[in-house]
């Protein structure tokens, strides 16, 4: 897992290259008069989706989220946060409405208990996941369920202590393969294998390591608040850069 000491903060914005893959991480606490301006660039049908939420904290994080979404696309693409047109794919991964032009951008969001993080790249398909490490969500039923065998063994063999990390490093790491599939949890997470012991690099094993890179990260903003990301991204030569939206 890489320190949360990594992550840059870039006084102009980062020139995205070929083979880089630039991670942010963002919170998502925002007063009510950031939030508006957020909501101001969102789309008419991202407003509605925001309303559908029962929870005030849940509706919140989802426009912040999409807001500094908006906000570093319109930078990478050169035009204004409301004027992104976001289209979807058959399992409802977003793309740019104009990713068929020269050089196309890239994206994937994910987020979880205030903590946004968004990954771009160009010209590959990537996929982001995080997710709080929560020991009551990290049973031995879930990860029979959806790891494989390997996994699962893998997972027991941790000391006691390590298992909560072990099982959402190894969730992060399966969600942003999918994801970066395009194919959303249709796509069974226990077809594919990925490393979990706390302290040794990620790997995606078998067919999926030899087309995809796969990078975990801490993005954390302190020690103790627990959370843990993945990265993957289409191709063997992709590099991860790391920063931190403001």
């Amino acid at each position: 897992m890489r320190s949360n000491f990594d992550w840059l903060s870039p006084q102009s914005h980062p020139e995205l290259s070929p083979q880089s893959v630039h991670v942010w991480r963002a919170s998502l606490q925002f007063e009510s008069e950031q939030l508006d301006r957020f909501a101001i660039t969102l789309s008419e049908d991202e407003r509605a989706r925001a309303q559908r939420f029962g929870f005030e904290r849940d509706r919140n994080s989802f426009i912040a989220a999409r807001g500094i979404l908006r906000d570093l696309l319109a930078r990478y693409s050169g035009c204004g946060p409301g004027d992104i047109e976001f289209v979807y794919g058959a399992q409802g991964k977003p793309a740019l409405s104009d990713g068929g032009t020269a050089n196309p951008v890239r994206f994937n969001l994910s987020h979880s208990h205030g903590l946004a993080v968004i990954a771009v790249a160009r010209e590959r398909e990537i996929g982001v996941d995080v997710e709080k490490i929560r020991p009551d969500r990290a049973g031995d039923e879930i990860a029979s369920r959806y790891f494989s065998a390997e996994e699962v063994a893998e997972l027991r063999a941790l000391p006691t202590e390590q298992r909560a990390e072990g099982f959402f490093l190894c969730w992060t790491r399966k969600e942003a393969y999918v994801k970066a599939l395009g194919e959303g949890l249709r796509f069974p997470l226990d077809r594919f294998r990925v490393s979990l012991s706390p302290g040794k690099p990620a790997q995606l094993y078998g067919d999926a390591g030899a087309r995809w890179s796969i990078a975990a990260f801490d993005p954390s903003f302190t020690p103790e608040a627990g959370y843990a990301g993945a990265m993957v991204a289409e191709g063997k030569d992709s590099r991860a850069e790391y920063f931190q939206w403001k």
